[in-house]
């Protein structure tokens, strides 16, 4: 079952009498379960199509379908709870609340959706465990490392059980270590609750682990491989 398609998805900037195009005619499928990077030089549109889909921007012509039905049907609110109640975002400098805890981190985004207190401690507390924070649930960022925030990041991505998880250059600030911890923790996550992941990255260490690589250049797609 399809998560996102695109349909003849442009992205146009204006810059004074400049136009630069991030996106040109971007025909894409991403399925439920998919593993995808999505790589090529700065500035061939990765972060434009990882906006784009996660409905964080509009395109300026063509179609975004989010689990077969059209975002531009959608008005503001709407997008909005999109976002928040099936995708979920890692982001390469975290984005981390400073004066929360690993734990109150976790727990925003359900606490967004309304859930009590209880609720999203103990549905955050668990997902912490899974990913082998349970000592640090009560530091805060400041206090962790960038492989320990990263898996804070993904742990808040994963709470709302979204059907997609758009990660941004989720490998960059890590060193090896951490980064082959992280791509294992995406990779059994993956597998264990059938999130798609799509990743903006031009890192090797992600390209190899993954099922499908999609090589953008100039906004276009050259080539949509399986590994």
């Amino acid at each position: 079952m399809k998560a996102v398609e695109t349909k003849k998805l442009r992205k146009t900037y204006h810059f004074g009498d400049t136009k630069v195009h991030a996106l040109r005619d971007v025909d894409l499928i991403i399925n439920k379960k998919d593993f995808v990077a999505v790589w090529g030089p700065s500035g061939s549109g990765k972060s434009t199509l990882c906006n784009l889909i996660g409905l964080l921007d509009a395109p300026t012509s063509g179609e975004v379908l989010i689990n077969e039905k059209p975002a531009a049907n959608l008005n503001d609110a709407e997008r909005s709870d999109l976002r928040n109640q099936s995708i979920g975002f890692v982001f390469q400098n975290f984005n981390l609340v400073p004066v929360l805890s690993a734990l109150e981190n976790v727990m925003l985004p359900l606490q967004v959706q309304g859930a009590s207190k209880a609720e999203a401690m103990e549905k955050a507390s668990k997902l912490l465990e899974e990913v082998e924070l349970g000592d640090r649930m009560g530091h805060r960022p400041q206090k962790l490392s960038g492989g320990q925030q990263q898996r804070v990041a993904i742990a808040r991505a994963l709470v709302t059980d979204p059907f997609l998880v758009i990660a941004d250059e989720p490998t960059a600030n890590l060193d090896t270590e951490n980064a082959s911890l992280i791509i294992a923790l995406m990779r059994k996550i993956n597998e264990d609750r059938g999130a798609a992941f799509v990743f903006s990255t031009h890192d090797d260490r992600l390209l190899d682990r993954v099922d499908r690589k999609i090589h953008l250049q100039d906004g276009q797609i050259l080539e949509d491989e399986a590994v």
